[in-house]
């Protein structure tokens, strides 16, 4: 673990001062604005791109320029986290990678790992950005506050967000499993689901290119650009990079009230406006993919139930399909109200990893994945989001997305589905093609 000027947090964890400011044109300064970020190195980028959700807070978020930062291995790490979170209580940006689950339960994970991300990073940034409608509120910390009026304007008249390099180097996109040992292990699985080990599991699969350089800011904006998911976050932290086009929340705290968004179902998009009615109709009434996510759901009640008050665990929204360009989705939405003593990190850690990513039983299904699977998870299936200084928290689900450790130059997507006792391995590897469609056309143009 890293802290950096640790003993300073306490003295002005409130010291920040706030500016607003009202640009002539959000969308151009937004761009501008995740480029002027590209010279730090620890950035966290949230977009929302417009999407209107009924819990959204913010419509982008910027957090740059670590004060201090905690970076760890999965030993430990809910328990430092909550020691960080607790001293500082500020604004705090990070990830929680899927591995974290080796600190919530007897687990393992020994799979190849070709990006080496830390298992958990947060940190207090000198400098923030909240955007919403066409206003932009602008926080520092008192150390840097000087410099605000000299950042906007820079961000603002200086920065031609045109001039983000191009990358054009060819990459050869590898498979970490091939077509047919992916059968053989969709077989497997299923053979634990007849014997009554699990119900279901997610099972992934990774995409790879070693030696190969990209322009990460460029990657993202195409990425995003394709896909304008809700939860799209561009991270940094060194040499390591998310370019996610997630639209998934995994949780959401804000004062009493949990909300937890879990998608299963996934049917893909038509350009004929009656076919992609069709489309979405036809996954609305899918019994298969229904039954995917209401098995989640029951996952997701007992996991909230854990810092509940009696009875108010509560399914607002079942199995409804949502449309984002390059797929539909089956979302679920389940609330509870927490227990007042209850810390922050306590809603996490007893709710990680996400049921959409895992399974049911949750341990069993765990263990299995860990089995079959050939790559360590990583960030992949973990998620990025962040607290704010009253404790409420915001993070989504990292799916849809490509990984990138520049020092080693490995690049990564993984995608995966829910594996049922009725799924069928070929149609399985469709859905697994249809999510990584957007990731390989963005490497491969």
């Amino acid at each position: 673990m890293m802290l950096k000027f640790w003993y300073f947090a306490l003295i002005i964890f409130l010291l920040r001062t706030s500016k607003y400011y009202q640009p002539k044109s959000i969308e151009d300064f937004k761009k501008k604005l995740l480029f002027w970020a590209q010279q730090f190195d620890d950035v966290v980028w949230l977009d929302s791109n417009n999407d209107i959700q009924k819990y959204s807070s913010y419509d982008a978020v910027l957090a740059v320029d670590a004060f201090t930062s905690i970076k760890t291995d999965y030993i430990n790490a809910f328990d430092k986290l909550n020691e960080y979170q607790s001293i500082t209580q500020d604004w705090l940006f990070g990830y929680l990678t899927y591995d974290l689950k080796n600190d919530v339960e007897v687990l393992k994970s020994d799979n190849y790992d070709g990006l080496q991300f830390p298992d958990l990073y947060f940190f207090q940034p000198k400098r923030l950005f909240l955007i919403k409608d066409s206003n932009v509120e602008i926080q520092y910390l008192r150390s840097v506050d000087d410099e605000i009026s000299y950042d906007l304007e820079y961000i603002s008249s200086a920065v031609n967000s045109s001039a983000v390099k191009k990358s054009h180097n060819p990459i050869k996109i590898k498979l970490r499993i091939h077509k047919d040992e992916y059968f053989n292990k969709v077989e497997e699985m299923l053979a634990h689901i007849h014997r009554g080990d699990i119900y279901e599991a997610n099972f992934c699969q990774e995409y790879y290119a070693e030696e190969t350089e990209i322009q990460p800011l460029e990657t993202f904006n195409k990425l995003n650009r394709i896909s304008r998911p809700p939860f799209a976050t561009f991270l940094k932290n060194d040499d390591k990079y998310l370019l996610s086009a997630t639209p998934e929340r995994y949780l959401k705290k804000e004062d009493g009230k949990v909300i937890s968004q879990p998608i299963k179902g996934t049917a893909k998009r038509s350009k004929d406006m009656v076919q992609d009615r069709q489309l979405a109709k036809a996954l609305s009434l899918d019994k298969k993919e229904r039954s995917e996510n209401i098995m989640i759901v029951d996952l997701v009640r007992n996991d909230l139930s854990h810092t509940a008050t009696k009875g108010s665990v509560k399914v607002e929204e079942l199995c409804k399909v949502y449309s984002f360009l390059q797929v539909h989705q089956m979302i679920s939405t389940v609330v509870s109200i927490v227990k007042e003593d209850v810390s922050p990190i306590k809603i996490l850690r007893t709710t990680f990893p996400m049921g959409s990513m895992t399974g049911a039983p949750k341990i069993s299904a765990m263990q299995i994945i860990e089995d079959l699977e050939e790559t360590k998870r990583g960030l992949y299936s973990g998620s990025v989001g962040y607290f704010k200084p009253d404790g409420n928290f915001d993070f989504n689900v990292i799916i849809r997305s490509i990984l990138y450790n520049q020092t080693q130059k490995y690049v990564s997507y993984s995608v995966g589905s829910a594996i049922t006792a009725k799924s069928n391995p070929l149609k399985e590897y469709e859905e697994c093609l249809i999510k990584a469609k957007a990731m390989r056309e963005v490497l491969e143009n």
